[in-house]
C-alpha cells in the first residue's frame, strides 16, 4: 500500500511542478507580476517532489514510471478545459490552476504528515519530514495569498 500510495504522490508532484511552471510563465508579463513568485514556487515544489523520490528510494519503494506520466498527462490535459474562453487564457484560468496548486500543496503537507508516523522512521528522516512540512505550509500560505488576488481580480468585472 505504501508504494501505491507514494506513486499516486508522486503523479501528483510531477503534475504540480509542470503546472506551477505552466501557470509562472503565462504570468511572466501579467500587469498583476504573478510569475516570479511562481517561478520561486516552482523551483520549490520540484525540490519536493525530488526529496520525495529521494525518500522512496531510502524506503526502498520502486518508481511506478507509467504513474509519472500519467501525472504529466493530466496535467497538460487540464489545461484544455477552457475557463471563459475557447481562444486564450482569463482571469479564471490563473484562479483555477492556484487552487489546484493549493490543493496539491495540502495534500502534499499530509504526505509528509503521513510518513512522520511510520513505524522505524529514522530521526534524520523525521527531521527531513519536518522541514518539508514548514516548506508545504509557507507554500499554501503564499498560495492562498495569490489565490485571494486572482479572485479579486477574476470576480471584479462582475461587481460592477
Amino acid at each position: 500500500m505504501l508504494a501505491l500510495y507514494l506513486n499516486d504522490h508522486l503523479a501528483g508532484a510531477t503534475a504540480g511542478v509542470a503546472l506551477c511552471r505552466h501557470l509562472a510563465e503565462a504570468e511572466r508579463s501579467a500587469p498583476h507580476a504573478l510569475g516570479e513568485t511562481l517561478e520561486d514556487l516552482a523551483q520549490e515544489i520540484d525540490q519536493d517532489r525530488s526529496a520525495l523520490l529521494d525518500i522512496m528510494s531510502e524506503l526502498a519503494v520502486p518508481v511506478k514510471h507509467y504513474k509519472i506520466g500519467a501525472g504529466w498527462l493530466g496535467e497538460k490535459l487540464a489545461r484544455l478545459m477552457p475557463h471563459g474562453s475557447a481562444l486564450g487564457r482569463t482571469r479564471l484560468n490563473t484562479l483555477v490552476e492556484l487552487e489546484s496548486l493549493q490543493l496539491g500543496v495540502e495534500g502534499k503537507a499530509c504526505l509528509w504528515r503521513g510518513l512522520a508516523i511510520l513505524p522505524d522512521t529514522t530521526e534524520n528522516l523525521t527531521r527531513q519530514l519536518h522541514s518539508l512540512l514548514e516548506r508545504a505550509d509557507s507554500q499554501a500560505a503564499t498560495l492562498e495569498n495569490l489565490r485571494a488576488r486572482a479572485a479579486e481580480a477574476a470576480f471584479a468585472q462582475d461587481a460592477r
